[in-house]
């Protein structure tokens, strides 16, 4: 006998978890936890709220030389390459995860969240 495991071939979804998750040998893998019924809520999220994550609005973007970078003054304009009322890309942790729109409240600049982005695969 060989230290190596046998690979485990998955059983076919109509199967109990017991059936799938038996090796043929009479012994049974531990049950996985229970999935919960509902979403979670703010209160069982606890133990991350203190986590620190860099949040970026990212209005637009723009290319230019190191030259003319340390020529701007005050009140130069820079061309983004985005036109006004295109949507601000929103990311956290430098991961793209929703676009949304600049308002002003109060004197203060804000963003309105329009669409979040889904990771895709």
């Amino acid at each position: 006998m060989s230290d190596e495991t046998e690979p485990r071939q998955l059983a076919p979804a109509h199967l109990p978890v017991e059936a799938a998750m038996s090796d043929g040998g009479g012994e049974t893998a531990p049950p996985l936890p229970p999935r919960p019924s509902k979403p979670p809520t703010p209160d069982d999220l606890q133990a991350v709220f203190d986590v620190p994550v860099k949040v970026q609005a990212v209005l637009g973007r723009s290319r230019m030389d190191i030259g003319d970078l340390l020529r701007l003054k005050p009140g130069m304009v820079v061309e983004l390459d985005r036109r006004v009322g295109e949507p601000v890309d929103i990311f956290v942790n430098n991961r793209l995860i929703a676009r949304g729109e600049v308002v002003l409240i109060d004197s203060t600049l804000g963003i309105t969240l329009t669409e979040i982005v889904r990771k895709e695969g």
